[in-house]
């Protein structure tokens, strides 16, 4: 379904939100839901091609599925997250019909609750933004971008006071390279942020690690990538201090667990990426964040478009800062089909920001290159308060 961007957010490149929504029924009467995403109209169609080799599984086998999907697939390649976002969705669903089945919360399922309630953190482009959600009750604020990022904090650390955590999603297009996000990172220190994320692209995990080296922030990445074979090295090697597996493309929840139970052995928190997702995708990383020992926080867009308090029964409320982990069987979650289907998916691709909004250097907007160099970088790269 169509969610597109909610005014809150103001981010052209979320005009084409879908979510892709997923419900598998059983011979016994028990029906499970589940959500993907990873490109959510080229997720729908690999769920579809999934259809002959579910149809007859035992559900409550949820591992021996999850592998039967992987090696079913893996003759089209490395699928990337279209197809972990397509097992995502199934994984999930089995999670919410096994809970449904024992009437216990999948969280009961996944080793019991570590605590009652889920922290969440909003975004803010500005101080004044940022304010609101401060009044809502927020304690976790995340902003970001690429261009003049440092005075964009000091704006917002000025105004909701030192007591806010602040985070900074720094991902492109254009992204930074290295030494860039090197010299940004080292002009947000001063603001004792929560985690600096994505500061260069997933491609390269050594240009990270040298940020990770050079920046005195810890560091959080992961949510571009699928499954634990995507974050193994991220990981292992520690090259992040945060890691941000998102809940609808990473594989599922099964994925998500194994994940957690890896960066704890590394003394790595988890802070699932959450942001574009629809309601059941953030279902699922509640109850995941109510399991694990080293959960950190959940992204959460407050002040969504309509539609996702629309679609979902019930919608967990954010109070003081934080989201009541749900008590009834599975997920404890359902859908209104006739809102979805009164919002049809309309097109999953379109150009980020626009010309002159400051992310792309002057003249290349059309250029629509990955990575790029800051020019003019005495006025855009210094750290506030000094000349401009």
């Amino acid at each position: 379904m169509m969610a597109g961007a909610p005014a809150s957010v103001g981010s052209s490149s979320w005009s084409s939100r879908n979510w892709c929504f997923v419900k598998v029924y059983t011979d016994e009467g028990v029906v499970g839901i589940g959500e993907g995403s990873g490109w959510p109209r080229v997720v729908q169609t690999a769920i579809e091609d999934m259809r002959p080799i579910l149809v007859g599984e035992d559900p409550m086998n949820i591992e021996r599925i999850w592998q039967k999907m992987l090696v079913s697939t893996m003759g089209n390649g490395m699928t990337g997250t279209p197809g972990s976002g397509a097992m995502n969705a199934i994984d999930m669903t089995l999670w919410d019909i096994k809970g449904k089945a024992l009437n216990t919360p999948v969280w009961n399922l996944l080793g019991g609750k570590m605590r009652d309630r889920i922290r969440a953190y909003g975004h803010a482009k500005n101080a004044e933004r940022a304010l609101e959600l401060k009044e809502q009750g927020l304690t976790a604020i995340k902003t970001g971008g690429v261009h003049r990022v440092a005075d964009q904090v000091e704006d917002i650390r000025k105004a909701v006071g030192d007591e806010i955590d602040i985070m900074v999603d720094a991902h492109g297009p254009p992204w930074y390279n290295s030494k860039d996000a090197i010299i940004v990172g080292k002009s947000l220190e001063q603001f004792n942020l929560l985690f600096y994320e994505d500061p260069v692209p997933p491609d390269n995990m050594d240009a990270l690690r040298r940020v990770q080296d050079n920046v005195d922030i810890p560091i959080a990445a992961g949510e571009r990538h699928s499954h634990i074979w995507g974050v193994r090295q991220l990981i292992e090697d520690e090259i992040v201090d945060v890691i941000q597996p998102d809940t609808g493309r990473i594989g599922g929840i099964s994925q998500m667990m194994k994940i957690a139970a890896m960066a704890e052995a590394h003394y790595i928190s988890v802070a699932p990426h959450s942001g574009s997702l629809g309601p059941i995708a953030e279902y699922a990383a509640i109850h995941v964040l109510a399991a694990i020992p080293n959960a950190l926080i959940l992204e959460r867009v407050h002040d969504d478009v309509p539609v996702r308090y629309e679609v979902t029964l019930p919608h967990l409320p954010t109070v003081d800062g934080y989201i009541e982990v749900p008590n009834l069987p599975g997920l404890g979650v359902d859908i209104d089909e006739v809102v979805a289907a009164a919002n049809p998916s309309k097109g999953n691709t379109t150009r980020a920001g626009k010309e002159g909004d400051g992310s792309y250097e002057p003249g290349t907007y059309d250029e629509h290159v990955y990575v790029q160099t800051r020019y003019s970088r005495q006025k855009h790269l210094r750290a506030p308060n000094s000349d401009s």
